[in-house]
């Protein structure tokens, strides 16, 4: 995608692979800001802190963790500790032990000389599939809206939640991915953005991209989504995830739940945008997904631009009142219309999953 028209991707490595660059994600949407990341402690605080976030971005950022790691050290017992230093970073997004495993298994029987070479390669190749996987999911997800458009004819009203856009990833993004390719193939569209409390991924990141790329949209309070759909004016909700369990359950930002209650008591179709690596085949269902309870902080203080154009952070809460903040909620499956894949769109069911990912299932 583009930044100020200029083709961008969320990380890069440098040519002389002594280390990579990211969009640091926390200056967003009023500073642009590259940073350089040339160490793996460096990119796992990138993670921690949410410099980079998003299920496949994370995993990417791993993936390069350990080639960064793989620079001063190649041994057994320093790859083993930088993997698990990494996976410790955020629980929730398979992807980010995904990518590490992964990593480990092309590494491990591999003697150390030949460790740091094939360790930015393997890299390299996550973050190219993870593209590849973006775009064959925006064409998928393409046709869905197509139909709606000429089934009522006029504008197409998409509702989003968080940012599952192409700064989640490496490029393109899962769950506006189908919105770009909408866009491009000239289908008249409005997006509906979430602010999504407490970071405001919606309002800072998701609805930042959107005007990169010219897409026409509408940031609303997390609150107004119910009311919009008993209204009739959201079309379609696409989410993104950061995990699914095989029976379909989807753990994804804080108040996807509440949308696809809202969604379902509407009759609005709503459905979840994942790649094969956010599959995760081993938890029966989204009971047994992990979920991240992040700092308070982010509940009670609000980060945004003042009057002098720099940004401050401002205390919402008064003294001594406690927050809690679990970062990420799950939907059961029997309100997920359809899971859109790069292998196509199936039913949020085992059934669904075991047909377009037989080789996971089993």
């Amino acid at each position: 995608m583009r930044v100020h028209g200029i083709p961008t991707r969320t990380i890069q490595a440098l040519p002389d692979r002594s280390g990579v660059e990211i969009i640091d994600q926390t200056r967003l949407p009023h500073r642009y800001e590259l940073k350089r990341l040339v160490t793996w402690q460096e990119a796992a605080e990138a993670i921690s802190v949410m410099r980079v976030r998003g299920a496949p971005l994370i995993g990417a950022t791993a993936a390069y963790g350990l080639a960064l790691a793989s620079n001063a050290d190649t041994s057994d017992a320093a790859l083993m500790a930088v993997a698990s230093g990494l996976i410790e970073t955020r629980p929730t997004a398979v992807n980010l032990r995904w990518a590490v495993e992964r990593m480990l298994a092309r590494l491990v029987p591999l003697s150390p000389s030949q460790r740091c070479e094939v360790a930015w390669a393997e890299a390299a190749a996550i973050c190219e599939e993870d593209v590849a996987q973006n775009q064959a999911i925006g064409r998928h997800g393409l046709e869905l809206i197509r139909a709606i458009q000429q089934r009522k004819g006029g504008t197409v009203n998409v509702m989003t939640h968080c940012n599952a856009g192409w700064l989640a990833t490496v490029d393109w993004g899962t769950a506006i991915a189908p919105i770009y390719a909408a866009f491009d193939a000239g289908i008249a569209l409005d997006v509906w953005v979430s602010e999504t409390r407490p970071r405001n991924q919606g309002a800072a990141l998701t609805a930042w991209e959107l005007n990169q790329h010219g897409v026409p949209h509408t940031v609303i309070a997390d609150n107004a989504a119910g009311h919009l759909m008993q209204k009739g004016e959201v079309d379609l909700i696409i989410v993104g995830a950061d995990r699914v369990a095989a029976n379909g359950d989807v753990a994804n930002k804080i108040g996807t739940y509440l949308k696809a209650l809202a969604a379902n008591d509407n009759k609005v179709p709503f459905y979840v945008a994942v790649p094969g690596p956010t599959l995760d085949f081993r938890l029966h269902g989204g009971a047994g997904i992990p979920i991240e309870q992040r700092s308070a902080s982010e509940v009670s203080h609000i980060a945004g631009r003042g009057p002098d154009g720099d940004v401050v952070e401002v205390q919402l809460t008064p003294d001594g009142s406690p927050a809690l903040n679990p970062a990420f909620d799950v939907t059961p499956a029997r309100l997920v219309t359809g899971l859109i894949t790069e292998r196509g769109v199936c039913a949020a069911t085992p059934q669904g999953l075991a047909g377009l990912y037989p080789e996971q299932a089993r």
